[in-house]
């Protein structure tokens, strides 16, 4: 494998070079990672573009259900053998501070995409994957073949292509997408601690307008991930006064906070998260994790969401590795096998969000599962799926 950077600063009227692979995935995040991987473990030829360098922090709860650990296993990735800190229960709270706790029906664990995707990357490397470090300015389809020119002015050329770059990207809006052309009301803030917090537990903490995500990852660090709306931002604008004001008004995070030191020079920040419905195929191009579908974080499942479409798209890819330009064999199964997966799983997801962004609803909740503690249980069920078969 090259672990290739291209030349920056030339012209893009001039094509430096084009290149031929099988397949072509742009974005290196855990999806388009976990596709990488497994496809050249088929012994297809694969480039992967990805345009910052590994490691890299991202926001994200980095939270992840136990259903991949199989999946991860086959990959060559052991989370336990990286520190990752395994998670039992789950512990959720209002506004107002009242708590409920409960057991995870599968569990799950904690690991940073700071460690996680740097060691799938060094994975992909050792099985043959190219890893280009570039900026995709432009997908084209025709004649059979994708063409996608990069910033360095590189051509790669490929059979399929894939859609991994994430949550929203420029590659979105160039393509019109159908779920860019409204502007998303949330923002996501994440950063990482050190201070007293069990390892075995993740916590869900409700504040006015959003809710902050708390768990464990290697190296006994703790992540801080919490989402918004700009309607609750848009009053302060600042995040360490948003904190301050808005978030640590729930007792459990004006602990958290105050009781730990930071380990990042300043947060990390996302905005326009949209949790509309996407396309699973645009103009070919197979859209895979966040740029397929994401659920709403509160659910805790968007990784391992990530990292099943990925096995679900690779192996449908595997199945028709010799005639991949049966493109509507292969885009009918994906998009069937992806809504049959995780189209529930999303609706669900919307529910919860609407009904814990109202305070009222959320103290019914919590009194609900005083008399019927297999609520919240059953919710996340729902929200989660079956160990991954291998």
């Amino acid at each position: 494998m090259i672990l290739h950077t291209l030349h920056q600063h030339i012209s893009k009227s001039h094509l430096i070079s084009k290149i031929e692979y099988k397949i072509a995935i742009i974005g290196g995040g855990l999806a388009g990672l976990c596709c990488a991987i497994e496809l050249s473990k088929q012994g297809l030829s694969v480039c992967l573009i990805e345009k910052e360098s590994y490691p890299k922090h991202k926001v994200c709860g980095e939270y992840i259900s136990n259903e991949v650990v199989p999946y991860l296993n086959y990959l060559g990735l052991n989370v336990a053998n990286l520190g990752a800190t395994m998670i039992k229960r789950f512990q959720l709270s209002t506004e107002d501070g009242k708590l409920i706790n409960a057991k995870l029906p599968l569990g799950g664990f904690g690991l940073s995409r700071y460690k996680m995707d740097f060691e799938l990357a060094q994975i992909a490397a050792k099985n043959g994957v190219t890893i280009v470090k570039d900026v995709v300015e432009r997908i084209d389809f025709k004649d059979d073949f994708f063409d996608i020119l990069l910033q360095s002015g590189n051509l790669i050329t490929s059979t399929l292509a894939i859609g991994a770059y994430g949550k929203r990207s420029n590659l979105d809006i160039k393509s019109k997408r159908s779920f860019i052309q409204k502007k998303s009301p949330f923002l996501a803030v994440k950063i990482h601690v050190k201070g007293n917090f069990d390892n075995d537990l993740v916590a869900l903490h409700n504040f006015e307008g959003g809710y902050c995500g708390v768990s464990k990852v290697e190296n006994d660090i703790i992540n801080l991930c919490y989402i918004t709306t700009y309607e609750s931002f848009k009053r302060i604008k600042d995040i360490d006064t948003f904190q301050r004001e808005i978030v640590m008004k729930n007792v459990h995070l004006n602990k958290i906070f105050t009781e730990t030191n930071p380990l990042m020079d300043s947060p990390l920040t996302i905005s326009q998260i949209s949790f509309a419905n996407k396309t699973k195929v645009e103009n070919h191009v197979l859209m895979c994790g966040d740029s397929a579908g994401m659920i709403h974080p509160l659910c805790g499942n968007g990784m391992g969401m990530a990292i099943r479409s990925a096995h679900m798209l690779s192996k449908i890819i595997i199945q028709h590795k010799n005639e991949l330009k049966n493109r509507k064999i292969i885009e009918v199964q994906y998009q069937t096998i992806w809504n049959k997966e995780f189209k529930l799983r999303l609706s669900i997801g919307r529910i919860a969000s609407s009904i814990f962004a109202k305070p009222k609803f959320t103290s019914a909740l919590m009194n609900g599962t005083k008399y019927i503690p297999i609520i919240l249980p059953s919710i996340i069920k729902l929200t989660h799926g079956k160990v991954m078969e291998i």
